[in-house]
């Protein structure tokens, strides 16, 4: 299983991101596929994540700014976590993972850093 991922960047707060992440390779039917976030000096955090079902969880912190949705096709699963009405305490890598088989996938990590 690989992951891709994409997007992430600067914006002054207030403003939208949207992270993308391909996985590809023997994904089993059920899984989850989600965004973790980490900051220096703390441990990876769940972000949101959603399941092959397209029911979605999310962290307290970001309900009703952040929208996680993913696409399924054939060969690949997608990810996307769009980030709206970003705030200064979002910044952070952010680290797409897939749960399939009993086994965490964790792709490349992207850098989000939302600015005051």
């Amino acid at each position: 299983v690989q992951l891709q991922a994409s997007g992430g960047g600067s914006v002054q707060a207030g403003g939208s991101l949207r992270l993308s992440c391909a996985a590809s390779g023997r994904i089993f039917s059920i899984n989850v596929m989600g965004w973790y976030r980490q900051v220096p000096g703390k441990q990876r955090a769940l972000v949101a994540i959603i399941a092959n079902t397209g029911i979605p969880n999310y962290a307290h912190s970001v309900k009703g700014r952040f929208t996680i949705s993913r696409d399924n096709t054939e060969n690949t699963n997608t990810v996307y976590l769009q980030m709206n009405s970003l705030k200064p305490e979002d910044t952070g890598v952010y680290y797409c993972n897939l749960f399939t088989g009993g086994i965490d996938y964790w792709g490349q990590g992207t850098q989000v850093t939302v600015s005051s």
